[in-house]
């Protein structure tokens, strides 16, 4: 498809668009005549005075119950948000806030001094340098350790022995 003919169908859709936006409005607006014809037929301004007093109290009378029926319809739907919100800390709540994964960030100890104190102070932790120097010391077994474990063994049965006997 070439571009004139892709920008000639777009300017045909917009036009459309546009036709079916005017017949939408002209079909509200007639539909709100409608309605005022059904539900508010025009006054009958013909009269003495006190005909248009009643007439007026008849419509403040009127516009009060709309009033007190917009002022319940408005606390409900504030009450009933009001419920939504509390319905959602408690979602939160529930579920738990989840805490992101950590990167492992590898940093040596000299790094984290400088992040955490500073440019300024310049300390050095070179651990390994404040360690004493151990000599391992190698422990020798004797062979004679293995006799007296059986040795033992033989001691403890001729003990036993005496308790039997007595």
């Amino acid at each position: 498809m070439t571009s004139s003919r892709r920008h000639h169908l777009k300017s045909l859709m917009l036009q459309i668009a546009a036709q079916w936006l005017e017949n939408e409005k002209k079909e509200i607006a007639e539909a709100k005549e409608a309605y005022m014809a059904e539900n508010c037929p025009p006054p009958d301004l013909s009269g003495d005075m006190a005909a248009l007093m009643e007439l007026c109290k008849k419509l403040h009378q009127a516009i009060d119950k709309i009033d007190e029926s917009r002022y319940d319809a408005e606390a409900k739907v504030t009450k009933t948000d009001k419920e939504i919100e509390d319905l959602k800390l408690k979602v939160v709540e529930l579920a738990g806030v989840k805490k992101p994964a950590l990167k492992k960030v590898r940093m040596s100890a000299d790094a984290m001094l400088q992040a955490l104190l500073g440019g300024k102070h310049k300390v050095t932790m070179d651990l390994r340098s404040n360690l004493k120097q151990v000599k391992k010391e190698v422990k020798e077994e004797s062979s004679e350790a293995v006799g007296d474990w059986r040795k033992n063994i033989e001691d403890k049965a001729d003990r036993k022995k005496m308790f039997e006997t007595s």
